[in-house]
Formats: C-alpha cells, sequence, structure tokens
C-alpha cells in the first residue's frame, strides 16, 4: 500500500488540529453506541452515544467487500467538502450506490450538515484522523491515539451520534497500535486496492483505466473528495460506476 505524496494543505490542516487538541489521548475512555449507524434518540445524541458500549472489531486491515466477492467499495476520501462533497453524493444518489467517506475531523466538525447529509443518504463513516497526518507511523502513541480519538469525537459530533465504523490511516500509515485502538473502538482498519491517484489530477480518462486495469486485484477502490480540485474525480465517477455494474459488480461496504 503505496502512501500518498504530501500536500501543502494537510499541513494547514495539521497546523490547525494542533490547536485545537493539544491534549494527546493516551488514557482516554471512548465508548459509543452498539449500532454505530443510527443516531440516538432524544436528547444530546453524540453524548449518548459516548455512553453506550463498543464491539471490538478485527484489527486486520479490510480489503474485501461484504458484497462478496463480486462486490466493489467504493471509498471516498478527506472530505466533507463544501464544493465537492455534495456533487460526489448527488452522483452516488443518481447511481444507487453506496460508498464509505474516510473523514477528516477538522474536515467534520467545519461542516457537519455534510457529515449528516452522508449518514442521511445511508453511507457508511470512517475515521481520517484529525488533520491527515502521512507521518503518522513514525509518531509516539500517545500522538496516534489523539488523531485517532479526537477525531472520532469531531465526526461522532458532526454525525449528530453516529459513529465511524472504519479507521483509514492517511497514506497508509498504519501501525500495529493505531490498528488495535481503532479495533478497539469498533473501527475496522481499512486498506484500499485500486488507487485512483485522484490527488495527482492524472485527468478521469486515466482514473477510469486505473479501475479497469486493478479492478480484478482486489475491491476497495480510492476516490476523494477534497483536499483541492475534484472535477476529475467526479467525472471519473460518473464513467466508472456504470461500467463496474455493466461487468456484473455490485456495490458494498468493507468488511468489518
Amino acid at each position: 500500500m503505496a502512501k500518498h505524496k504530501g500536500r501543502a494543505w494537510h499541513g494547514r490542516l495539521l497546523a490547525a488540529a494542533l490547536g485545537v487538541t493539544a491534549l494527546a489521548a493516551a488514557a482516554s475512555v471512548w465508548t459509543a453506541q452498539a449500532d454505530p449507524t443510527r443516531p440516538s434518540k432524544g436528547g444530546d445524541s453524540a453524548a449518548a452515544a459516548a455512553e453506550r458500549p463498543v464491539k471490538k472489531v478485527a484489527a486486520e486491515i479490510a480489503h474485501a467487500s461484504e458484497a462478496g466477492p463480486r462486490g466493489v467499495n467504493i471509498t471516498i476520501d478527506d472530505g466533507p467538502d463544501p464544493v465537492w462533497t455534495p456533487q460526489v453524493l448527488r452522483l452516488l444518489k443518481d447511481e444507487g450506490v453506496k460508498a464509505t467517506f474516510c473523514m477528516v475531523g477538522t474536515q467534520a466538525e467545519a461542516y457537519p450538515d455534510l457529515v449528516k447529509k452522508v449518514v442521511a443518504d445511508g453511507h457508511r463513516l470512517c475515521n481520517h484522523t484529525v488533520s491527515h497526518d502521512t507521518t503518522m507511523d513514525t509518531k509516539s502513541e500517545a500522538y496516534q491515539s489523539q488523531q485517532i480519538l479526537d477525531a472520532e469525537r469531531m465526526i461522532t459530533k458532526a454525525s449528530g451520534g453516529v459513529r465511524s465504523q472504519y479507521y483509514r490511516a492517511p497514506g497508509g500509515a498504519f501501525t500495529p497500535y493505531s490498528r488495535q485502538l481503532a479495533a478497539s473502538h469498533g473501527m475496522r482498519p481499512l486498506g484500499w486496492n485500486v488507487d485512483t491517484k485522484d490527488f495527482e489530477h492524472p485527468g478521469a480518462d486515466t482514473m477510469v483505466a486505473t479501475v479497469k486495469r486493478e479492478i480484478a486485484g482486489g475491491p476497495t477502490v480510492l476516490f476523494h473528495d477534497a483536499g483541492g480540485e475534484r472535477s476529475e474525480t467526479v467525472a471519473a465517477l460518473r464513467e466508472v460506476l456504470p461500467w463496474l455494474r455493466e461487468q456484473g459488480y455490485t456495490f458494498g461496504f468493507p468488511v468489518r
């Protein structure tokens, strides 16, 4: 799993996030609702979610699809973004496709209505840390804990009480500690098989060709809805989703 190249916006996110989350959460106690797909009823749903026990999941990095051997997992990273996330959501709705949105904590905090819209449309949430630090695997356990657990609180609050079901390390910078920590809080570590490299702006045709060439090697496809201009991503999704269906694939969520 290759690491993504550095992007300037992540440096700005990191600086902002460190101001918001100065205290490490190594000793943080974090529990959540047993069914992470449903917001709590009544009162402060995010606070209510934090009072419910969470079921530990496997710590191995997931690639397979709940939809079976012909299933495809569409995953969308780094948002939400006020320009591109609504466009991606409209396209997914038009195509009848459910996806997994790997959200950066500071972005979720900034655009809670979009987080709620993602959930309302039937998609799943994934924790992508507070600030998208692609050097996570070189940092202390206390820092990793702060990045993962603070992001979880941000995303859960923004969603109105729906927790993330997955954890994707920025750039694939997993560690044994981060995987075990995420799994103990009900978030299955999530990898990918097909990297469209849309953050490099290779062009929609190149991205579509990458999916067509590599999908046989595994079902989890990586796109982005933030971190830059994403018109190529939208165009690629518009072409590749019908193509996948024509090839006999179905769309699902990653295994947990």
